[in-house]
Parts: C-alpha cells; structure tokens; sequence
C-alpha cells in the first residue's frame, strides 16, 4: 500500500485508468490471497461471533453475536476462502456461520437482502435460508407502497423506504416473484432518483405519503453504490434493462469517492469503491471496475488483507477511517470475479 499523496496532486483515486487488458491483472490474484488470507486470521480471532469493523493501527476486530445487517458478508467471505481453498475444514466453518444467520430469516428487515443473498450467493450448501428468507420476505412485501418496506428490526419507524434495503433484495425476492422485486427496485428508484439532490431514506405516512429523511445525508457515499449494485442485480431479469439509463447517473468521477460528497476534504469511503466495482462488473462496465479495484489495491489494502479507509458513518464519528467487513468482502468477490474463481457480477450464485 503506497503512502497518499500530497493534498492538491491527483491522487490514484482521482485518476482514470487505461482500458485494462481482458485477462486479470496481474494484482489481482495476490491481492485475492491476501484478503482470504486475512479472512483465516479473523476467523480465529472472532470464533463464532460477527466481524463489523476492526481499528486501522491493531486490526482487532470490533464484533457482534448475532452479525446485524452485515452477518451475510463474513458468511461470504468464508465461503469465498472454502472456494478459494477447497479445504473441508473452511466449508465447515463456512456452513456453520450460514447457519448462525437462520434466526434473521423472520426479522423484520429489508436488509435480509444483504444478509441472505450475499451470505448464501458463493455458497455449495445454504441450509435451504435462502428459499425461506425469499418467501418470509415476499410475505412482507406491501403491494399498496410496492416494496418490502425498510422494517422494525433496529428501531424506528418501520414504513420507510431505505436506499440499503434494496440491493441483495432484488434478486432474493425473484427466486419467489420476480414482479415484486421490479416493484421494489423501481419504488426506491423512483423515491431516491426523483429528488434532487438524490435522497436516500424516506418515511411513509398513511394518508400524507412519503417524506425525505436528512440521515443518511445527500451526499452519502454508499448510497449511489447500494442502488447501482441493485440495478446490476436486476440487469439479468426479465425487463431489468428498464434501469439502465439510471446507471451513469450514479457514477461518481472519483474511483474512491469521499464519505459525504459534500465533505470532500473528509475521509475517503474505500466501502463504496468495492460495491461499486462489483456493480460495474456485474453491468460490464468492467475497464473501469478494474480502476476502481486497481485503486483500492495499491493506496489502500495492507500486505496483510486489510482494506482500510472504509467510512462506516462520518455524521457519528464511526469507524471513519477503518477495515469494514463488507469492505472486504465486496473487493474480494471481485477479485474472485476477474481471476477466474467465481462468475462475473453479483447474481453468479452457487457454482
């Protein structure tokens, strides 16, 4: 990882690359290492807890019981290395976290998307979670607001239509009905896409309607990434193409773009670049996917697998400038992607 540049000189996350060739870059497959190696490494440290974040200096990993929203993730990097590894042992530990997940298939969340779709996507056995998350949430799914609405699992107002909540969801919902999950996409595309500027949480009132929220902000970072991996997810269904001219609307110039895009002078979201790059392989954008990950690999990841400099949420002060598990997990299933070990884009599945 090559020390940042002076402020003013462009950085490497400012600069756009040339067209890469098509075969992977020669990065890409030691990066790959490094990461599944790391995820060797925290699997010791955590044992049957959930990564979230861990300190930029130490490592050590910030962990939770039950994995929130991101518990998905660390089952799919763990599924990630048993691909990688085909050692029995990994796809024991990978099984078993997926199976730690099982209590979220009933809870009342639009983020079983991210759970259920990226913790089973890489998987050779997903314990039958994924059918029962698909149909738990078709069961949620509110034909009078046309999606599955943001839901009461961490607190607030359940009625709310969140930018987060759609992307895993689309093609979790169409294993079970595909017209669902276009409603749901289109919902959040029309709520977040149709203000200007772009916002990102809404709240629905009967009878008043569907009201902008102030948090996340505007220029949150995650929030274009989120909605463009969503229409990648929705690219290969029937009619996904009806979003395709959304997607250079959610570009941004930067190949890793700041925390808050009104903060510009803030932490960089490293987060952000990872689903984005994602998104664009999944939509062929890949030469500049391939910028994206390039970018990452040389100014961000450590020797040791880290991929620092995700922002998990600049308004609180946390974890600004730290690994994040979805960080990780999104730049390794990319890399995946480019080398060979899975398929391209985010709806590959089970191999």
């Amino acid at each position: 990882m090559r020390a940042h540049t002076d402020e003013g000189t462009p950085s490497p996350e400012d600069r756009q690359a040339p067209p890469g060739p098509r075969t992977a870059p020669v990065w890409a497959a030691p990066a790959l290492a490094s990461l599944l190696a790391r995820v060797a490494v925290t699997r010791a440290e955590v044992g049957d807890r959930f990564p979230l974040y861990a300190e930029p200096d130490t490592g050590t990993w910030r962990t939770t019981a039950r994995g929130t929203w991101t518990g998905g993730f660390w089952a799919g990097l763990l599924w990630l290395r048993a691909r990688y590894t085909g050692d029995a042992a990994d796809r024991a530990a990978a099984r078993a976290c997926t199976a730690r997940l099982t209590d979220w298939t009933e809870a009342d969340t639009a983020t079983r998307g991210l759970i259920f779709w990226y913790g089973t996507a890489l998987a050779d056995d997903d314990l039958g979670l994924r059918d029962r998350a698909a149909r738990a949430c078709l069961d949620a799914f509110a034909p009078e607001l046309g999606l599955v609405p943001w839901g009461s699992a961490f607190g607030g107002p359940r009625l709310m239509a969140r930018v987060d909540g759609v992307p895993g969801m689309v093609p979790l919902l169409a294993t079970a009905d595909a017209e669902a999950a276009h409603s749901h996409l289109r919902r959040h595309v029309d709520l977040c896409l149709g203000a200007r500027p772009p916002r990102w949480s809404w709240r629905h009132d009967p009878g008043a309607g569907w009201t902008a929220c102030a948090d996340p902000p505007s220029g949150w970072s995650r929030g274009p990434a989120w909605l463009l991996l969503a229409l990648a997810e929705a690219t290969p269904l029937t009619g996904g193409d009806e979003f395709s001219d959304h997607v250079d609307t959610l570009l941004t110039k930067h190949l890793v773009p700041p925390a808050d895009s009104t903060h510009s002078g803030g932490p960089r979201d490293t987060s952000a670049a990872a689903i984005t790059a994602l998104a664009l392989l999944g939509l062929g954008h890949r030469d500049r996917a391939v910028a994206m990950l390039e970018a990452l690999v040389d100014s961000h990841l450590t020797a040791d697998g880290r991929l620092l400099h995700g922002c998990y949420d600049l308004a609180t002060g946390t974890a600004v400038r730290h690994e994040l598990i979805w960080g990780n997990f999104f730049l390794a299933y990319s890399l995946a992607a480019l080398t060979g070990l899975t398929a391209v884009g985010p709806v590959a599945g089970p191999q």
